[in-house]
């Protein structure tokens, strides 16, 4: 006789009902995806130079046009915050924030991807596209390549272009700012 197994999923609100109880704690590397809280990769040294680069690139070139998140929650739905590399927001200025970013406030998400690239491209893109992220990029280390999300539905990107060195990329919401994948993989 087969036992089915239930898994007790969360929300949002019970997250942080957690950690305010201190059974989660800030210094672990845990985001709620789809009600289930994961534990995250830990962040090998390629990867962490490439956000610190994107931070660099887009504070320098767009800080006074956007806000830039680094490794900062969004607030997907109910049930989902995930914690992408780089997030490119509206900028509120003056403007307490109350609540973590949601998908109305953002440009681009960007999920840095090593050893994580098939759990990205299966879970949190498809995540992403169902919440109405109109821009993802996954900055492929392992192919050392720039994949671009864009165009979102309830079953996933419509399009997808993938970017390699030497080609320029712009972003959707801001198109008269482009880069170059080079700056993007730097080495």
């Amino acid at each position: 006789m087969a036992v089915e197994l239930l898994r007790q999923l969360f929300t949002v609100d019970q997250y942080y009902k957690m950690l305010e109880a201190g059974i989660l704690t800030e210094n672990k590397r845990v985001e709620l995806i789809r009600g289930e809280i994961i534990k995250m990769s830990p962040i090998g040294v390629r990867h962490a130079d490439c956000v610190k680069r994107l931070a660099e690139l887009f504070i320098l070139g767009l800080g006074k046009t956007v806000t830039v998140g680094i490794q900062d929650p969004v607030r997907l739905n109910n049930n989902s915050e995930p914690q992408p590399d780089i997030s490119l927001l509206q900028r509120r200025q003056g403007v307490r924030q109350t609540q973590h970013p949601q998908p109305e406030n953002v440009f681009l998400l960007i999920e840095v991807s090593d050893t994580t690239i098939k759990y990205d491209r299966e879970v949190k893109v498809p995540l992403y596209a169902e919440n109405n992220i109109v821009e993802v990029w996954l900055v492929n280390l392992t192919e050392e390549c720039l994949e671009v999300y864009r165009q979102p539905t309830a079953n996933g990107y419509e399009i997808m272009q993938t970017f390699q060195c030497g080609e320029t990329v712009t972003i959707q919401a801001l198109p008269d700012v482009t880069f170059t994948v080079d700056e993007i993989l730097e080495d």
